[in-house]
């Protein structure tokens, strides 16, 4: 088996983990893509552009698992590329276990639905999916703020 077949089972075996809303248009794939391209584009910092281009990677991965094979996958093959994969999939799982663990710690009876890689370390973004999700946005945000002093978040 070659190691692109062997990295996009990887892929899907973590976007399938992941369980995120399937989002049902092309169209929100690309504009998502669009906004992390210029996000990257903007980045100054080594660290910034390293997490920036992981949201660019991400995003056409997760297009391509939604169904929306946007723009090829970046193959896996230079230490830059799998630096940048390494960093994806930790800061999005990171993100994934802080709201589940969120939701579960605000006693949400259906917290192994809140499925989320949105960034925590923002109040705006824990407000949103409190509301996605049918939370008690002040406790969610409550909770929230607290678990940001002990859970480890990669920017």
């Amino acid at each position: 088996m070659s190691f692109r077949l062997v990295g996009a089972s990887l892929l899907n075996r973590w976007h399938k983990m992941l369980s995120l809303q399937t989002m049902s248009t092309a169209s929100w794939h690309h504009d998502r893509l669009r906004e992390e391209i210029q996000e990257c584009r903007e980045a100054r910092t080594y660290i910034e552009k390293l997490s920036e281009t992981s949201d660019v990677f991400f995003s056409i991965s997760r297009a391509k698992y939604d169904g929306y094979p946007i723009r090829e996958l970046v193959p896996c093959n230079t230490p830059r590329h799998m630096l940048v994969y390494a960093y994806m999939f930790g800061k999005f799982t990171l993100r994934w276990g802080f709201h589940l663990t969120a939701a579960w710690l605000s006693g949400v009876e259906d917290w192994k639905g809140v499925r989320e890689v949105t960034n925590p370390g923002k109040d705006a973004k824990l407000g949103s999916v409190a509301l996605r999700h049918g939370i008690d946005a002040e406790k969610f945000g409550r909770v929230g703020r607290k678990l940001r002093w002990v859970w480890p978040l990669l920017p």
